[in-house]
């Protein structure tokens, strides 16, 4: 085991909970709802830090995460408290731990976007080229940007496409820029291609380039969104048998740190590749994880936030609350059923490990 990922991995997923229960708590002061307590670590408790308002800060003894324990949290009875105030609030303080992760997940795409830069949609790139094709024959390369297809400008990858669709069994002339030079070529893009392989056997995407942190926020939004969609549809594609069932696995923090350990790995092997893609193999998963945290926490499931809103929604609509003693009831048996699938799925992790492809 190293212990040096051991310790990043403690930190890293201790800070995506420590975010989480700060969305809480940020959002219960705004809407002037008591809080308790703030601590770092989960209990017994090692000391008391100090008090801001009715807030007492603590430090725990088991350095993972933290907790919000807010007024009257299961009490409506207690005047200022999270079961006192208003049904909209109070699901607003419920959303706040989810949305801070997922504006975490936003934050860390920024920053590998800054780190790798930001797809170019206006020029076309050769990511690779298949041996025997048209392309290889007439000198293209990886790594060519095409400029031009006979007099027509390539300003995307479906203007390319459609250009070598529409002159198959057609020489064509070819421009494209190799680093400073501009180059011509020419080459007849097959009509009947191998199975798998493109009519001028060339496989294309779209150039990155450096760009300002401010202006990788949009495509960050659009990174977290798709990582959202992603884990929502994976229900619906495992039944549909899109995916294999190992890569849907349910993993626990033994899972999770055999995933963070194999990118901390990847990392340090490619420390020397010229492509700072190779290098964010840490950040994407820290990414995904804390996407993967937010909805979770999202879910309709006794115990977790969505559960919880759950049981606020009937108030809302039928002005009539469903009483503590029943939700309380139904939270108690959600969580004693969260910590016994954690069991399982961590035994699960020990004993058959999480391969990483």
């Amino acid at each position: 085991m190293n212990f040096t990922n051991l310790l990043l991995f403690i930190l890293f997923f201790g800070v995506i909970l420590f975010l989480h229960e700060l969305g809480h708590y940020l959002v219960a002061k705004a809407f002037k709802i008591k809080v308790e307590e703030f601590g770092f670590g989960f209990p017994p408790r090692l000391v008391k830090l100090g008090k801001f308002q009715e807030t007492e800060f603590s430090l725990n003894w088991i350095p993972f995460g933290a907790f919000v324990r807010l007024s009257g949290e299961n009490d409506p009875g207690v005047p200022g408290g999270f079961g006192d105030a208003k049904p909209l609030a109070r699901i607003a303080v419920l959303l706040g731990g989810p949305i801070m992760n997922l504006a975490t997940g936003v934050v860390l795409f920024s920053l590998i976007f800054n780190r790798v830069g930001v797809p170019d949609y206006t020029k076309v790139l050769i990511s690779s080229v298949s041996a025997g094709s048209p392309a290889e024959t007439s000198g293209l390369q990886a790594g060519d940007i095409i400029t031009r297809i006979n007099q027509t400008p390539v300003d995307s990858t479906g203007t390319l496409s459609a250009l070598i669709q529409a002159n198959k069994g057609t020489e064509i002339e070819i421009a494209f820029q190799r680093g400073n030079e501009t180059v011509i070529t020419r080459a007849v893009p097959r009509i009947d291609p191998p199975p798998g392989d493109g009519s001028l056997g060339i496989a294309m995407t779209n150039p990155l380039v450096k760009t300002s942190w401010v202006s990788t926020i949009p495509l960050s939004f659009q990174a977290t969104y798709a990582q959202a969609r992603e884990i929502f549809e994976m229900p619906g594609r495992l039944i549909r048998n899109e995916i294999p069932k190992e890569q849907a696995r349910v993993v626990g923090p033994v899972g999770i740190y055999s995933m963070f350990n194999e990118a901390r790995t990847m990392d340090e092997e490619n420390s020397t590749s010229t492509n700072p893609f190779d290098t964010t193999f840490t950040l994407r998963l820290m990414a995904v994880i804390t996407v993967a945290l937010g909805l979770t926490n999202l879910f309709p499931i006794p115990a977790v936030d969505g559960g919880r809103i759950v049981f606020i929604l009937p108030e809302l609509l039928f002005r009539k609350r469903i009483p503590p003693k029943y939700e309380n009831f139904v939270h108690m048996i959600g969580f004693v059923t969260l910590i016994v699938l954690m069991f399982y799925i961590t035994a699960q992790d020990i004993i058959n490990p999480i391969q990483i492809p």
